[in-house]
């Protein structure tokens, strides 16, 4: 059975991996957290000193999702996009979130002042949404609002209409 491959992307603290974690456990499909799987199998080139994080090797997490991805059904959940081979998505979700919740947050983390700033500038700017609207077809990037708990749901809900609808029309 064919099945579809999905982008959640977004500013850090808009919500991803709640939603992919919830949409991966209620629709079956395999959920890939691509921070996690570049940190469990050393997928980095250098580190920033500016941001205290590691430089993510897009290549070699290509690489790395490249079977998965030919054989459909993920999830993934980044917060850059523009990197993922085109043929990858048959959707991508961009999430948005009120800066002030955003805020609050991404200060739960612990993130510095410098991150926080910079994080908060990229959400005003719609920076991922832009990122998402140059890098695939405009009619499969839509974005999600991302602010409280029944949004989480309604959003759950959307999505798994379009799931159980592509799989319909991708099987018969």
């Amino acid at each position: 059975m064919k099945l579809p491959n999905i982008l959640l992307t977004g500013t850090p603290g808009v919500g991803k991996t709640t939603l992919g974690k919830e949409l991966a456990s209620r629709s079956g499909l395999k959920y890939v957290n691509v921070g996690d799987l570049a940190r469990e199998g050393q997928l980095y080139d250098g580190y920033d000193e500016e941001y205290g994080c590691p430089i993510l090797d897009e290549d070699r997490v290509v690489d790395e999702l490249e079977n998965d991805m030919r054989e459909g059904g993920v999830i993934v959940d980044y917060h850059g996009c523009d990197f993922f081979p085109e043929r990858w998505f048959h959707i991508v979700f961009v999430l948005r979130t009120d800066n002030s919740i955003l805020y609050k947050r991404l200060e739960t983390r612990g993130y510095n002042e410098k991150k926080l700033q910079d994080n908060i500038q990229c959400e005003i700017f719609q920076v991922l949404y832009e990122e998402a609207r140059a890098s695939y077809r405009e009619e499969i990037v839509h974005q999600l609002p991302s602010n409280e708990p029944e949004q989480l749901e309604d959003n759950i809900n959307q999505i798994s209409k379009w799931i159980e609808q592509w799989v319909k029309d991708h099987n018969s």
